[in-house]
């Protein structure tokens, strides 16, 4: 039976999907997480370390989300404020110095809009990110795994391959907001889903992803170990090919995917 785009939106934001933090501990191993950016603290709404993939090391970096009210109080649900950006653009830099690899798990509603998140240069962070990333030496992979919203999933989403789960959304702002702006009236966030194209089957067709990776039937929640599996056979076929790239073909590759969009 097809879903629509709502029904996807609504699949998406489900608090039993599994977080990025489900994903690390079932593809890596030795996961090593570090905290703070340097500048101003720490930011629970994203998580990241190092790890192992079979025998390559990797930096992963997450947007985390909650299972209740208070794990998402506390991770600000999964909306980052700069200290997050500039902690996950941290630990990029430092994977770039110890020649390993960036794998991204993707999943927050947007970057965190509140007057103490712009006082400290919530537009500058998340530019930065896309700057630096389009640069990095090594190779990077993206994967949304459940919400792709606005310059806070973008943040994350410069890289060499980017995937999304078949029940995923990425997208400008979330459809409240776009019906808010659009129709004045964000009651019709319905039809403002399936007129943004924000799944996974739209950006594939535009271009905007590099492939979509199958959910267990009923969506990636039925089955952790399986939708887990799927992702670490992805991840492995790419990062076998990318890792043997020559750095200037990668970065030429990398600026060239971005420049066609």
């Amino acid at each position: 039976m097809e879903i629509t785009p709502w029904e996807k939106v609504k699949l998406a934001r489900m608090s039993v999907r599994p977080t990025g933090l489900d994903y690390i501990e079932r593809i890596f191993h030795d996961f090593m997480e570090f905290h703070g950016d340097r500048y101003y603290g720490d930011d629970g709404a994203i998580v990241g370390g190092i790890a192992s993939f079979g025998d390559i090391p990797v930096t992963v970096i997450a947007q985390q989300k909650g299972r209740n009210t208070k794990e998402n109080i506390a991770r600000n649900f999964s909306m980052p404020h700069p200290e997050g950006y500039r902690k996950a653009l941290r630990l990029m830099k430092q994977a770039e110095k110890f020649h390993r690899p960036v794998i991204c798990f993707i999943d927050t509603p947007g970057a965190f809009c509140g007057i103490g998140a712009e006082e400290r240069g919530q537009g500058e962070a998340i530019a930065s990110n896309l700057a630096e990333m389009m640069l990095l030496k090594v190779p990077i992979l993206s994967v949304v795994i459940s919400e792709g919203g606005s310059g806070g999933a973008l943040a994350l989403g410069v890289a060499d391959r980017v995937y999304m789960l078949e029940h995923a959304i990425y997208a400008i702002l979330s459809p409240e907001g776009f019906a808010s702006i659009l129709y004045k009236d964000a009651s019709k966030a319905e039809r403002a889903a399936k007129d943004m194209r924000l799944t996974a089957q739209d950006l594939l067709e535009f271009g905007i992803i590099d492939g979509i990776i199958p959910e267990p039937p009923g969506g990636a929640h039925t089955n952790h170990e399986k939708m887990a599996q799927s992702i670490r056979m992805i991840l492995e076929k790419d990062l076998k090919e990318l890792i043997q790239q020559p750095t200037d073909s990668l970065l030429a590759k990398r600026y060239a995917k971005y420049r066609q969009m």
